[in-house]
């Protein structure tokens, strides 16, 4: 495992973050050998949010906190202020709110990175910079950042933050993948994926922000199952969902290169994908969904695989030299 480290928060962070949508209170047998074997592997970093199954995945993550013991050697990401059916919840009052349902749930009395899990660009960003700031001076969060904020709306935040003497943001949570995302999977989704945004990733490397980027695989398209003649036999939910935002001509391509520099290496689809998300010239951290030990571990390998900056072009279509 390969770790970093950011402004307030004292311990490794694990370059590989294990996400909780797996784990709830009505199999907790099951979330815990989840949590140990990850953990096991030199995992020290996990993704909540409030959101996450009504409050439940924070309940489930809280109750092996307290089975494992060792809260200071672990990193939370809390994500709050998503937007409900009926409202955009970027407020101070939502922020305050879901800090302390989510603190109460994981039985903590601190987040160690806490990200707003959506924006809401008709708000000014000196109510959500100001409020973050007292819930960082009280302690109950270490440092904090955006999920799914504009690389201009961070800049933005940070500007205020600077110019009033105030912390900033620490860290953004973008999509990022080998695949162009064609279209956002949910609304508000923001990717820093594919030729159309070149400018956010030079924000980011020229800013030496760190970046939790989510969902390395596209969403299931560099699992290996999806190909030309297949899309209309999908039936599930987030499949479907996959067909509509990346399944076109352009990844197919990205795709068809995976492959032939997995049966080149050893390296499978996914694998692959991975490695190259974590041989940018970026500060990221990989939020992967393991459902397994095994599934993590091969995700570790993929992390020690480096790939060139002459590889990286290749596989993304900027090149056609390999």
């Amino acid at each position: 495992m390969q770790y970093g480290k950011l402004p307030g928060i004292d311990k490794p962070i694990s370059r590989l973050v294990q996400g909780t949508i797996p784990i709830g209170t009505n199999h907790l047998e099951a979330s815990f050998k989840l949590l140990d074997d990850v953990y096991a592997l030199g995992c020290t970093t996990f993704d909540t949010a409030h959101v996450y199954g009504n409050g439940d995945v924070e309940r489930a993550f809280g109750k092996w906190l307290e089975h494992m013991g060792e809260r200071d050697k672990v990193v939370i990401i809390g994500k709050g202020a998503h937007h409900s059916q009926d409202r955009q919840r970027v407020t101070p009052h939502d922020i305050t709110s879901d800090i302390f349902d989510t603190l109460a749930r994981l039985k903590t009395d601190y987040i160690d990175l806490y990200l707003l899990h959506r924006d809401n660009p008709d708000v000014p960003v000196r109510p959500i910079v100001e409020v973050l700031n007292e819930h960082f001076k009280a302690g109950r969060i270490h440092a904090f950042g955006g999920s799914n904020w504009t690389h201009n709306r961070v800049q933005e935040a940070n500007e205020y933050a600077k110019a009033h003497g105030l912390q900033g943001f620490s860290a953004s949570s973008p999509n990022f993948s080998l695949a162009d995302q064609v279209k956002e999977p949910w609304a508000n989704c923001i990717t820093i994926s594919g030729p159309k945004n070149v400018e956010a990733r030079e924000y980011y490397a020229g800013n030496h922000l760190p970046l939790f980027t989510w969902s390395s695989l596209a969403g299931g398209f560099f699992s290996g199952r999806f190909n030309r003649e297949n899309l209309d036999s999908f039936t599930e939910y987030f499949d479907k969902l996959c067909v509509d935002c990346y399944c076109y001509e352009d990844n197919f391509k990205r795709l068809d290169r995976v492959k032939e520099y997995g049966a080149e290496t050893g390296l499978s689809i996914p694998q692959v994908a991975m490695a190259y998300v974590m041989s940018q010239p970026l500060d990221i951290y990989a939020l992967v969904g393991c459902q397994n030990g095994a599934e993590f571990a091969a995700n570790i390998a993929a992390l020690e695989h480096h790939l060139s900056p002459e590889t990286s072009a290749w596989l993304d279509l900027r090149s056609d030299t390999h």
